[in-house]
Formats: C-alpha cells, sequence, structure tokens
C-alpha cells in the first residue's frame, strides 16, 4: 500500500484544506518512513457534515440492521485477505514485534468484526411489552447520530474496529480520528471501505493530532463521542461533552494489578507476566505492572520474573524471534526513562533493566525491560502509569492486604488474579475494582466480553453487546387502539339537527 496525500471525507479520496503533511517515522531506525495528509479544521467540518447528512437523510441509519451485518461482514472478509500487509504497517509505524502484530494488531481485529457482526443480527432490535397500564410498548432501538472517534496509537487497528464496526452495525455515521503516530493502518481501513460500498459521508478518516482531535469533540453536528486515551485527555473531552450535554464513552489510563495468590507457581506467573506486564513494550492501558505476591514468598517470584524477563529477546520488530520493540516515538522513551530514574531515587531495588541502552541497538526508541522490587504501593512508579516495559512487584502479607494493595489506585481497568484454587482466585477477584479481570490470563480480549473502566479509567462499555447498546437510544412507542364512535343514522342526526334549532346569529 502507497500512503495517499488525499484525505478520506464522506467516501471519498479528497485534496486537503492544506499543505501540511504528517511525517510517519520508524520507532526502529528513527527514519521517516512516509508522509501522509494533515487535515485543517475545514477539512473536519466537511467531514462532519457528511456524516450529517448521511444521517439525516441517507439509506444508513435506515436501513434492515440484518443489510448492516452482511455489509460488516463483507468487510470482514477484504480485512483478513489483507491480515500480514496489515501487521507489517503496524510493525512499521509503531514499532510493535511482528508476531505480536500478526496475533492482536491484525488478526484479531478480523476477529473482532465478525463477533460483532454476530451480535448485531442476533440483537433484539423491537421488543413488544404489554403494558402494565394497558394497551402495548414498543421498545426500540435506534442509532445515536454522527459518531466522533479518537483512536491512540498504541492498538490502533484494534481500537478502531472496536468503535468503527459496533458504530455502523447501529446505523451510526462516523468521524475517525487517528493519532498521527499511525496513520497508515488507517487508511488500509480506508480502501477496505471503499471495497464494501458504503453510502456517501457514512465514515471519515482524518488522523491528526491533539488539535484535530478537540475541534472534532467540540463540533456542534456531533452526537456522541468515543474516547480511547490518557486520563488527563480524557478529563477534557468529559468537560467539553458535558457542557454540550453529548453522549460520551471514555476508555482511559490504568495502573492494573497481577494479585499472585501464595499457591501460584513461580515460574508461570512470570511467563503470563510478558503478556499480562509486557505486551506491546507496555505500551497497553490494561498492562498489569504492578506484581503483588506474598511477603513469604517474595524472593521466588522475584527470581522467577528477572530469569524470565532477561531472556525476552530485545531489538528489530521485524525479526521473529523479537519479544520487545521499541518505544513509539523518542518522546516516550524518555518517559520511561525518567520513570526507571525515579524509581531508583524512591528506594525500588533495581533487579534486571534500567535507562542504559541495550546493547547493540545504538539506533532506536529502545527501552530494556525493567523489573523493580521492594516497591512500595505509594510510590509513584506503582501509582502512575508509565507506558514500557517496567514491572513493581509489591509484597503484601494476606489476601487482605492483597486486595487493598490492588484497588489503592486511581485506576480501575484490568487485573487477573494467580492461583490453581479457581474458587479463591474468583473470590479475591470479584473484590478488585476493576472493569475487566482474568484468572491465571492477563484479561480475556474475547470481543463478546464488554470492556472498559471504573474510577479514572473512564466510563462505558466496548464489545459485546454492551457496546453495541454504546451507540444506540432507546426508544418507547406506547400502542393503544384508536376510540371508534358509534354510527350514527340519518334520521336520528337530522332530530338531533332540529332539536338544536337555527344557528345564532351574532353581532
Amino acid at each position: 500500500m502507497s500512503p495517499r496525500q488525499q484525505l478520506y471525507i464522506g467516501g471519498a479520496w479528497v485534496d486537503p484544506a492544506t499543505s501540511e503533511t504528517i511525517e510517519v517515522i520508524s520507532p526502529h531506525t528513527e527514519q521517516v518512513i512516509a508522509k501522509v495528509a494533515a487535515p485543517a479544521p475545514a477539512n473536519v467540518d466537511r467531514a462532519v457534515a457528511a456524516a450529517r447528512r448521511a444521517f439525516d437523510a441517507g439509506p444508513w441509519p435506515r436501513m434492515d440492521p440484518q443489510d448492516r451485518v452482511a455489509i460488516v461482514r463483507e468487510l470482514a472478509e477484504f480485512y483478513c485477505a489483507r491480515e500480514e500487509e496489515l501487521a507489517q504497517l503496524i510493525t512499521s509505524e509503531m514499532g510493535a514485534p511482528i508476531t505480536f502484530s500478526r496475533s492482536a494488531h491484525a488478526k484479531l481485529p478480523g476477529v473482532m468484526m465478525r463477533a460483532f457482526a454476530d451480535t448485531a443480527a442476533g440483537y433484539p432490535w423491537r421488543e413488544t411489552r404489554a403494558g402494565f397500564l394497558g394497551g402495548g410498548v414498543v421498545v426500540g432501538h435506534e442509532p445515536v447520530g454522527v459518531v466522533a472517534a479518537i483512536i491512540p496509537w498504541n492498538m490502533p487497528m484494534f481500537l478502531t474496529v472496536g468503535k468503527l464496526i459496533p458504530a455502523l452495525l447501529a446505523g451510526c455515521t462516523v468521524v475517525l480520528k487517528p493519532s498521527p503516530e499511525t496513520p497508515l493502518d488507517a487508511q488500509l481501513m480506508a480502501e477496505l471501505l471503499d471495497l464494501v460500498g458504503l453510502p456517501p459521508g457514512v465514515v471519515s478518516i482524518l488522523p491528526g493530532g491533539r488539535e484535530v482531535g478537540r475541534y472534532l469533540v467540540s463540533h456542534p453536528g456531533v452526537d456522541k463521542v468515543s474516547f480511547t486515551g490518557s486520563t488527563a485527555a480524557g478529563r477534557q473531552v468529559a468537560e467539553v461533552c458535558g457542557s454540550a450535554l453529548r453522549r460520551v464513552s471514555l476508555e482511559l489510563g490504568g495502573k492494573s494489578a497481577a494479585v499472585v495468590l501464595d499457591d501460584a507457581d513461580p515460574d508461570a506467573v512470570a511467563t503470563g507476566m510478558t503478556v499480562a506486564g509486557l505486551m506491546n513494550g507496555g505500551q497497553a492501558c490494561v498492562a498489569q505492572t504492578r506484581v503483588l505476591v506474598p511477603w513469604h514468598r517474595r524472593h521466588e517470584f522475584v527470581d522467577a520474573l528477572v530469569s524470565v524477563v532477561e531472556n525476552l529477546t530485545v531489538g528489530n520488530p521485524f525479526d521473529p524471534a523479537t519479544r520487545v520493540g521499541p518505544m513509539v516515538s523518542h518522546r516516550q522513551q524518555q518517559r520511561v526513562r525518567e520513570y526507571i530514574d525515579l524509581g531508583e531515587r524512591e528506594g525500588a531495588r533495581l533487579m534486571l533493566g534500567g535507562t542504559a541502552v541495550p546493547e547493540g541497538l545504538a539506533r532506536g526508541w529502545y527501552v530494556r525491560p525493567t523489573v523493580f522490587a521492594e516497591v512500595d504501593n505509594s510510590m509513584r512508579i506503582a501509582q502512575e502509569e508509565i507506558f514500557g516495559p517496567v514491572l513493581s512487584v509489591i509484597a503484601y502479607t494476606d489476601d487482605e492486604h492483597a486486595v487493598s494493595l490492588a484497588n489503592d489506585t486511581e485506576y480501575g481497568l484490568s487485573g487477573s488474579v494467580w492461583s490453581p484454587d479457581l474458587e479463591r482466585a474468583t473470590g479475591i477477584a470479584r473484590r478488585v475494582r476493576a472493569g475487566t479481570l482474568g484468572i491465571n490470563e492477563p484479561y480475556s480480549m474475547d470481543p463478546v466480553a464488554p470492556f472498559g473502566g471504573v474510577k479514572n479509567s473512564g466510563y462505558g462499555r466496548e464489545f459485546g453487546v454492551e457496546g453495541l447498546a454504546g451507540y444506540l437510544d432507546t426508544v418507547s412507542l406506547s400502542i393503544r387502539p384508536a376510540v371508534v364512535n358509534p354510527p350514527v343514522s340519518p334520521a336520528s342526526s337530522a332530530g338531533a339537527s332540529r332539536a338544536a334549532g337555527p344557528p345564532r346569529e351574532t353581532s
């Protein structure tokens, strides 16, 4: 796929309103690998206007839901045929290891499309209820309107599909804003949308930075905002939407805990943490970077974790042996290194990693996978989202203390509990305040499982029936039979007229 110098607005490739471009830089080589068109406010206006017309007067919202399902299924077929190309693009633009790009970044969104289509195919779009006060009530579900979907760079296609496809199945029209770090996979999605022949105006894709996002979120033509990003940015989005009484769903930051019970196997837990805490180089909002272990076995778990993590291959993301690739940008690399320095200053014990450049990687935005032990849960490295390959091991005294530590955070997005005793582990998990948890696994990425957070991790849910419902309004229609007056005979009608007398004259 060759990068386009046009913008995808309302189903057509159009020239941008500005000559500015977005440079896509390889996190591995630090070289510019592509340039794409940058949108201006006028392009946002055009995209929202096209979406508004398509929703207010076009066929898409009025189409039979099963017809929309059929189109999404066709889109999934086109998508799956280009999974490898997509994996290569994402590894190029954001540095994810190619094995992770193939499995999570590329393959999983295709699975999600089919699952979302199945959900919509079986959704109760209309339900008739016997009225408690007599008559009947029809409860219907209608599309909410024009959706602004804001996508971050860390899981670009996964999150694009997670927002775009349920919105389309609901009958909404969508203006999608990918991150400027990852516009190439979004252009591929635009090409696929062209193949299924959506009505004009239904989808626009405008990659851009914060200014474009702010303008889109505040646009009066938007009915709902679906935002994934940092908690700080989410607060600003919520403020704008609250002022406008605009629907909004927020999937924000996390500082999740993996609660390791005292009967867990250290080697199994350590292997699990390479996914739970270090997936995507730790650049995941669900990353479980706080590893809570029992005090009396803390050395066993730390030793096992260090042994596994130090053997992870760090390097060229296109090498299938690589498990940890570069950070997405120089800014992100510096941020992670600053937190590692902070952890040592706070008194945590550096067991592995650190701020030195990984051996043999003089170029590229790399950070060595890092493990801290003797971390107090009040330390900033235990409370703030680092978004990099940094694990903090925190010891607890008993189950009550473990639950208290897991909940001692402003976030509540993800979490896990590790134990062969499933009943005990499930009981602990139910006491952890998080939207998505796993038992002996990081968390389920099953597309039928609703995903979202509590506390400062946001509100609203994506995936599953709940995700589809987030793009729908519920409408009630009360139905009562019409009252029919008894027929009146001509004779009785004439008699009534005589009895009434002639009409009075008025002066």
